[in-house]
């Protein structure tokens, strides 16, 4: 996702650049900058900001970016006033002090990957992450945490405070995820369906979205097109496991403008790998002209997917984009 910090004084500009120096020869995407304020001692590449902080700040919550606050925790508070409403879907939110002391994720400090941004963050301008959530500051297993960084979706939101609980009360939390059915009562259960009894049941996302589109498509008209293939085809976003495509369009703004929105990765192959994808597929002769394999989307989505995955939607295309989508094998308990 995209990673914006706004500041509100010179010193907060600072702590951005502090923050993107840092970022240089580390592999780190740095931050884009915004300043709102009337200092002029603003550096050139700063965005400046003349609409209210609660505008900005709507405008980005709403595309799904992490948003960095320099500045004091009370204007992050403020201008999110009436965003914030899942913690599952929300933006993550940090706030940095202008001296840069101190780096706290006020948001979506788990699903949203807050924590772990503060404490990279942290951890390049010497900074102390302050870290609230209590599965963290306790040390125990955050059940939450493991979905993200498993590509699992939650489908029961209120059984991650019964799992947590029984972690924060020293209790042991059992998983099933080789043995299925389990044999005994389990508190957290990986599949894609279950009639045993469970506090969470968390489910592999089943399909690949493999896409391709001439260049710089507009992200709305891709974002509308990919919604109502999924909806035509009884697919829910959050089943998605990847977006897919040839190497040459992961950077389109449509694509990320999708990755960044709905939390999917993004997993690219050259045309040389893409063509090695087992089957047959639909050719275009202007595809292969454009991008040396004659088929993006289907081999893209298949490739994704991996061996013994099923295409359950053939290339479908319209005004200049392509959608194909795949199932991935054995998906019903990993």
């Amino acid at each position: 996702m995209k990673k914006l910090a706004i500041c509100f004084s010179k010193n907060g500009a600072k702590i951005i650049e502090k923050i993107n120096e840092a970022c240089d020869g580390k592999d780190i995407t740095p931050l884009t900058a915004y300043a709102l304020t009337s200092s002029e001692d603003i550096p050139e590449d700063f965005i400046r900001v003349n609409e209210d902080v609660c505008k900005w700040t709507s405008d980005n919550f709403i595309e799904g970016n992490a948003l960095i606050f320099v500045g004091a925790a009370g204007i992050a508070v403020r201008a999110l006033s009436g965003l914030p409403k899942d913690k599952l879907s929300d933006c993550p939110v940090i706030v940095i002090d202008d001296a840069g002391s101190f780096v706290i994720p006020i948001l979506s400090g788990h699903a949203g990957s807050a924590n772990k941004l503060a404490e990279i963050i942290a951890s390049l301008i010497d900074a102390i992450p302050v870290i609230t959530t209590s599965s963290d500051v306790n040390d125990v297993f955050s059940v939450d945490t493991f979905a993200v960084e498993n590509r699992l979706t939650i489908t029961e939101k209120s059984g991650i405070k019964k799992v947590t609980s029984r972690a924060l009360e020293n209790k042991k939390v059992t998983l099933s995820i080789k043995d299925f059915p389990p044999k005994v009562p389990v508190d957290v259960i990986v599949a894609d369906e279950t009639d045993a009894e469970h506090l969470l049941l968390l489910k592999p996302k089943k399909y690949t979205v493999g896409m391709g589109m001439k260049k710089d498509k507009d992200p709305s008209e891709v974002e509308e097109y990919f919604l109502n293939t999924l909806k035509e085809n009884n697919i829910d976003v959050t089943d998605i496991y990847a977006l897919c495509t040839i190497d040459i369009k992961e950077d389109e703004p449509a694509i990320l403008n999708l990755r960044d929105k709905y939390r999917i990765p993004v997993l690219s192959f050259d045309a040389e790998l893409l063509k090695k994808a087992p089957g047959e597929y639909t050719a275009s002769e202007f595809v292969r002209e454009t991008t040396g394999v004659d088929n993006v989307c289907e081999r893209s989505a298949v490739l994704g997917a991996g061996t013994g995955c099923e295409l359950v939607l053939k290339k479908t295309a319209k005004d200049g984009m392509t959608i194909a989508i795949a199932k991935r094998a054995g998906f019903k308990c990993i």
